[in-house]
């Protein structure tokens, strides 16, 4: 497969990276072309990938492509490959906020394959989460999507009206984590480990917890139970957390952010 990427942001590369790591895809795959030569060029001989130098480019010399420009370029770019989009190649697009019915719009046609995708950065390591839905005439290629999309992690159908709540739980999140880690790593470096130390000590066991939730059939609540013995640490930890509004905390973060997502 010719995989055409038209913009060379954060998670185009991202996902080049990953598709690269994962040995789905290699350099050579790769045709990208972006909104100015001295930013893509870069990225596509730092990924091995060939730059092109129009987005119609991109499309003639691809089997599939990614939309991964601003949101606001959306009709712009779609009359820039209008000469060619006869060729009803699928098109793949990262761009938040710009539904299907505001891409089929932009191409002129309802009948034209678009597939709807929101990633998180970190398929760049294989481990990303993506939201994807498509138009009647995209489904037909879901299964070269989401081969791309579950080789660098894991995918989940959700109606459209439920991505502002996925870039909370996904996109967004990643943020929340790290700051999570990073304060437990400094509560470490308090009572006398090195920041080294206690941010691997924190990471691993987010990382690990995660796994944990992902294998078991328990709920997240249950395995709070298997951590805390009865009167034990734990039981401290977890009543001193609440008790300064750990949750209800994580509650006005995700509210924000699909707040603002939804404008």
């Amino acid at each position: 497969m010719k995989l055409g990427l038209i913009g060379a942001g954060n998670m185009a590369q991202a996902i080049v990276r990953g598709l690269e790591k994962t040995q789905t895809l290699t350099g050579a795959d790769i045709i990208l072309h972006g909104g100015h030569p001295t930013n893509y060029e870069p990225v596509a001989a730092s990924l091995g990938a060939t730059a092109v130098a129009s987005n119609l480019a991109v499309y003639e010399a691809s089997d599939l492509v990614i939309l991964a420009v601003e949101p606001s370029l959306a009709a712009t770019v779609a009359a820039e490959l209008k000469p060619a989009l006869a060729q009803q190649k699928p098109l793949v697009s990262l761009l938040t906020g710009v539904a299907l019915a505001d891409l089929q719009a932009a191409v002129g046609s309802v009948d034209y394959p678009l597939v709807r995708v929101m990633p998180n950065l970190n398929v760049e390591i294989g481990e990303g989460m993506t939201a994807y839905a498509a138009n009647a005439a995209g489904e037909k290629y879901l299964p070269d999507v989401l081969s791309l999309f579950g080789a660098i992690g894991d995918t989940i159908a959700l109606p459209e009206k439920d991505f502002s709540t996925f870039v909370a739980l996904a996109g967004s999140s990643p943020a929340f984590v790290y700051m999570f880690i990073d304060a437990m790593a400094r509560a470490g470096v308090k009572y006398g480990l090195t920041k080294q130390a206690a941010t691997a000590i924190a990471a691993q066991a987010v990382l690990g917890s995660g796994a944990m939730v992902k294998a078991s059939e328990a709920s997240p609540f249950d395995l709070m139970d298997k951590v805390s013995s009865p009167g034990g640490t734990t039981v401290a930890g977890v009543i001193a957390m609440e008790s300064a509004g750990f949750m209800p905390a994580v509650f006005k973060g995700i509210d924000a952010t699909i707040n603002k997502d939804r404008g």
